[in-house]
């Protein structure tokens, strides 16, 4: 997971503003756990207290933006697949997770399109695509979207990912002040 970013946009440090009573952080944890053997925590050293045991990783290459920190974890993470999400994604749904790795078979990456748009901080990577991420890093070229043109991708279509979740909700993140509403309001009526 990668929870490196400033929150400027937010006002705050998005990890542990709450939704639904639990630390944003703990929530998005809550969901990894249900997929990965193994949950790192790239661009922090520590955060809220969480449901389960997390590796806290700092970028290896302080400020390159998500690119750096996708490259930290495709670097220390121990196993050949890794799910990719971002720290403000509080309605992630295991269920999309696993459709996704189930993908991953003779591919670098596979990622979800949802309006058109790749979402490249909510998909699956293998392992080795850290030598292009090193490489394009060593350009200073930070875009996401370059780093996908240089992998043999699978995208999923947006029906695809309706098919599990109907209202897309696990592509919902937060960056400012009116997304923590809509989410805070959001976690009030899916817990009633």
């Amino acid at each position: 997971m990668l929870a490196g970013g400033k929150g400027r946009r937010l006002g705050q440090d998005k990890a542990v503003v709450e939704i639904g009573g639990v630390p944003l952080l703990a929530r998005v944890v809550g969901s990894l756990a249900q997929v990965a053997s193994e949950i790192l925590v790239v661009g922090r050293l520590d955060g809220p207290p969480l449901p389960v045991a997390v590796r806290f990783i700092p970028d290896l290459i302080p400020e390159r933006a998500a690119l750096g920190g996708l490259y930290t974890a495709l670097a220390t993470a121990s196993n050949p697949l890794v799910v990719v999400v971002g720290c403000d994604m509080p309605f992630i749904k295991p269920e999309i997770l696993r459709y996704l790795v189930g993908l991953a078979e003779g591919f670098d990456a596979v990622v979800p399109l949802v309006r058109a748009e790749p979402q490249p901080l909510h998909a699956v990577y293998a392992a080795g695509c850290r030598d292009a991420a090193a490489e394009q890093l060593a350009t200073g070229d930070l875009k996401l979207a370059r780093f996908l043109g240089r992998l043999r991708l699978r995208y999923v279509a947006e029906a695809d990912l309706k098919a599990i979740d109907p209202e897309l909700r696990s592509f919902f993140n937060i960056n400012t002040p009116a997304d923590l509403e809509r989410a805070r309001a959001m976690a009030r009526v899916l817990s009633q």
